[in-house]
C-alpha cells in the first residue's frame, strides 16, 4: 500500500477487526502445507467480459446455472470481494497486464495503449521467467501491440487502431436525449452474434492448443480472453426460455436517482438509458442470465479438456472478469461506475495440487493483486514500481495477514470528471473530482454490511468525517497523487492524443 500503515488506515478507516499475526512468506506457507513445489506452474487465466459476479451459483445465485465454474469453485478458493481496477474494459485489461493503476499508465479508456510494445508487462516478465505466454481471444490491443503474447486463434478483438483521445460531457448538462439507447433493440434470441462467434473461436483456440501440450514444454501462461457475457445481449432461445419469469427487477427506492452524484446522471443520460421500459430492463436481465450460462458452457469445454490433458495436475486456473455488470441497478446499464454490479468481479483460483478445494478468501484484495501472484507463481522478476501484492501466502493460510484494501479508478466517457474508489474492510469511499470551478467535488461512503445495494451515502454525517478523511488520505497515497491531478493528467491526454498516421478501421461492434 505504498507508504501508507495499513494497521493505522484500517484502525482509522473503522475496517473491521485485522489479524496481527507476521504474514507467512511463501518458502515458509510452502513448508507449512508440507508440500514441495519444485516445478513451475502452468497458468491458465480465464477472462471474461462484462461478468456481475453475484450472477453465478458460487456466489450464491440460486437461480443462474453457472455448473462449471461452481464445479471450478469447489476445486478452488472462490474470493468474495475482488474488484476490476477500472470498470471499463481497456483500462481494466491494461492495468492487468501492466502491473500498475490505470491512471499510472495512461490507459484513461478504450482508445488507449501501453506506451510500447515491450513495455515490462505481465507477459514479458513470464517470458523472462521461461515461460511461454500466449493470448487466445479478447484483451482489446491496438493492431500493433501484444506485449510479450503470442497471439493464437482469432485476433479480431485486438485488430484496434487507438487514437489515445477522450472527452468530457458539460457538467451542467442533463437535457436527456430522445429515445432510449439502440443497444436495447440487442435484447433478443438468436443463434449468431459477435460475441457467439469470437467465443466460441476462443474455446475452439484453447482446446487446441491444450490438446497439442506436452509435459515437456515450458511452462505456459495461456489467457483466454472471453466477450461474453458482454453485450448485445443475443443468446439462443433455450438459454433465455429457463430465466423468463425468474430474474427479479432490480429495486431502486425513491429519491435514489436524484441523490446519486453528478457523474452517475451523467452516465444514464450519456448512455440513453433513462427511463427504461419494465420490459426491456426484465428482458435484459433474463437474457444476460442467459448468456452467462452460455459462456460458462464454453468455459466448461476448456476446463474439461485440460482435466484430460498431460497439463491437468500442474496448471493452476484462474476465473475472473475485467469489470462487472449494472442491469437497471442504480438506473445504470454496462459498466463504468463504481457501484458493486460494476467495480466487483468474480475471482476463482484453482490448483488442487497446492489447496484444498471449497474455501474462501471474505477480505478485499484486486485484480493487481491476482497479477502479482501469477508472477511469482512463475517466479518472475516484477517491476519495482508495481501495484498489488501476491496473495499466495493468504491462499496457502488463511489466516495469513492480508491488507483487505481495493483501489479502482474511472477516466473514461461518458463523464464530467474522472472519480476513484477505495474499499477496505466494509466500507466503500469514492472520490469524484470538481469537473469545473463551478462544480465541487462529490464523495461517496457506503457501509456494504449494513447497506449492501449503496443507497445511503455517508459521506456527509458528521460521525463519519473522521473515517472520510482516512480513507481519502489512504487513496491518494496509494494512486500517488490526488484524484484531481490525476484528472488533469487525464484531460491533457486526451486532448493530446497519440498524433497517429493510418484511419481507423470500422469496429465492427461498439466496444465501450
Amino acid at each position: 500500500m505504498g507508504n501508507v500503515n495499513r494497521r493505522d488506515f484500517l484502525k482509522l478507516a473503522g475496517a473491521g477487526a485485522v489479524s496481527l499475526t507476521i504474514p507467512v512468506c511463501l518458502n515458509a506457507a510452502q513448508q507449512l502445507s508440507g508440500k514441495s513445489f519444485v516445478n513451475k506452474p502452468n497458468i491458465l487465466v480465464i477472462m471474461s467480459d462484462e461478468h456481475n459476479a453475484a450472477v453465478s451459483g458460487c456466489y450464491g445465485n440460486s437461480v443462474v446455472k453457472t455448473a462449471n465454474l461452481d464445479g471450478l469453485a469447489n476445486k478452488g478458493v472462490t474470493f468474495e470481494s475482488c474488484y476490476c481496477n477500472s470498470p471499463l474494459c481497456v483500462p481494466s485489461r491494461l492495468s492487468f497486464i501492466s502491473g500498475k493503476y490505470s491512471s499510472r499508465v495512461g490507459a484513461w479508456s478504450n482508445e488507449c495503449w501501453l506506451p510500447t510494445d515491450d513495455f515490462p508487462s505481465l507477459p514479458n516478465i513470464m517470458n523472462a521467467a521461461g515461460y511461454e505466454s500466449f493470448l487466445c481471444g479478447k484483451m482489446h490491443f491496438d493492431r500493433i501491440r501484444r506485449y510479450g503474447f503470442t497471439e493464437i486463434g482469432s485476433d479480431e478483438m485486438n485488430d484496434n487502431f487507438r487514437t489515445g483521445r477522450g472527452w468530457r460531457r458539460r457538467a451542467d448538462d442533463l437535457t436527456p436525449k430522445p429515445g432510449i439507447t439502440e443497444r436495447f433493440d440487442q435484447f433478443r434470441t438468436g443463434q449468431k452474434s459477435n460475441v457467439l462467434i469470437h467465443d466460441r473461436k476462443v474455446t475452439s483456440g484453447a482446446v487446441e492448443f491444450l490438446n497439442s501440450r506436452k509435459s515437456s514444454d515450458k511452462p505456459f501462461f495461456l489467457l483466454a480472453g472471453y466477450l461474453a457475457p458482454h453485450f448485445p445481449l443475443i443468446v439462443p432461445e433455450k438459454y433465455w426460455q429457463q430465466y423468463k419469469g425468474k430474474v427479479p427487477m432490480p429495486v431502486i427506492p425513491k429519491g435514489h436517482l436524484e441523490s446519486q452524484p453528478l457523474n452517475y446522471k451523467h452516465l444514464r443520460i450519456g448512455f440513453n438509458v433513462e427511463d427504461a421500459p419494465d420490459d426491456i430492463v426484465r428482458r435484459g436481465r433474463e437474457l444476460y442470465y442467459g448468456l452467462t450460462q452460455w459462456v460458462d458452457e464454453e468455459i466448461g469445454k476448456v476446463l474439461k479438456c485440460l482435466a484430460e490433458s498431460e497439463a491437468a495436475d500442474n496448471t493452476v486456473v484462474i476465473y475472473t472478469s475485467d469489470h462487472g455488470e449494472n442491469m437497471g441497478e442504480h438506473g445504470l446499464w454496462w459498466k463504468n461506475c463504481m457501484y458493486e454490479q460494476a467495480s466487483r468481479v468474480p475471482l476463482i483460483v484453482s490448483w488442487p495440487a497446492r489447496w484444498k478445494g471449497g474455501q474462501r478468501r471474505m477480505q478485499t484484495c484486486s485484480l493487481l493483486d491476482v497479477v502479482q501472484s501469477i508472477a511469482e507463481l512463475g517466479a518472475a522478476e516484477v517491476p519495482d514500481d508495481w501495484n498489488g501484492d501476491s496473495m499466495l501466502a493468504w491462499l496457502d493460510e488463511p489466516a495469513t495477514e492480508w491488507k483487505d484494501f481495493a483501489v479502482s479508478e474511472y477516466y473514461g466517457h461518458n463523464i464530467a470528471s474522472g472519480y476513484a474508489m477505495i474499499r477496505a474492510g466494509r466500507y466503500k469511499y469514492v472520490y469524484h473530482s470538481p469537473p469545473d470551478d463551478k462544480h465541487p467535488a462529490q464523495q461517496e461512503l457506503y457501509d456494504l454490511q449494513a447497506d449492501p445495494g449503496e443507497f445511503n451515502n455517508l459521506a456527509g454525517q458528521e460521525k463519519h468525517k473522521q473515517r472520510v478523511r482516512a480513507m481519502h488520505t489512504a487513496l491518494v497515497k496509494e494512486i500517488g497523487e490526488h484524484p484531481d491531478q490525476t484528472e488533469q493528467r487525464c484531460r491533457a491526454d486526451y486532448a493530446r492524443g497519440y498524433k497517429r498516421r493510418g484511419k481507423k478501421r470500422k469496429e465492427k461492434r461498439k466496444n465501450s
